[in-house]
């Protein structure tokens, strides 16, 4: 199970460049479901397959199935044609959480999304939104990878607009 909040960005921490990072590059199946359930991952040098159950009563908490690949499975699989969405996460200590920030590349340049996952329900509901933070989204339907994949900055501008978001960058 999964427990976790997601966050739009106000502004890039100063010293994300000095966290370890990595490439992601996920492909969601089927190409024509509004929010595919299966997801192929490049993960840095790990591959995986992994499938999700949102909750629809809080999409904060998701149940999911993931399955190891092998780089060469993966290269079989990612032939299925998929949405696609490419982004650098960095691991940013924050609070006593590790946020995973994630900056999109591509269509979606310019959006960066923080995710921080919980153990439990109890922590998740207690944390304060940090500085660096403009909204939690947790709930918003935009926001899931599922729905991101395959969509432009300008598919999802009245989205974050409406938070008084600006398109960001690391600097």
């Amino acid at each position: 199970m999964e427990i976790e909040r997601k966050y739009l960005l106000k502004y890039v921490p100063a010293d994300i460049r000095k966290c370890p990072h990595k490439e992601v590059l996920d492909i969601y199946i089927p190409k024509d479901h509004p929010h595919s359930p299966l997801r192929l991952r490049k993960n840095g040098d790990k591959y995986e397959m992994t499938k999700k159950f949102v909750d629809e009563t809080d999409k904060s908490i998701r149940t999911e199935q993931t399955i190891n690949l092998t780089k060469e499975e993966f290269e079989v699989l990612r032939k299925i044609d998929g949405k696609i969405s490419h982004k650098i996460r960095y691991y940013y200590d924050h609070d006593n959480n590790v946020f995973e920030i994630d900056v999109y590349l591509g269509p979606l340049q310019g959006l960066i999304l923080a995710d921080v996952e919980f153990k439990n329900v109890a922590d998740k509901d207690s944390i304060i939104m940090p500085d660096f933070c403009l909204a939690d989204v947790t709930q918003d339907s935009f926001s899931p990878g599922g729905m991101l994949c395959g969509k432009s900055y300008e598919d999802i501008r009245p989205d974050v607009e409406r938070y008084g978001y600006n398109p960001l960058k690391i600097q």
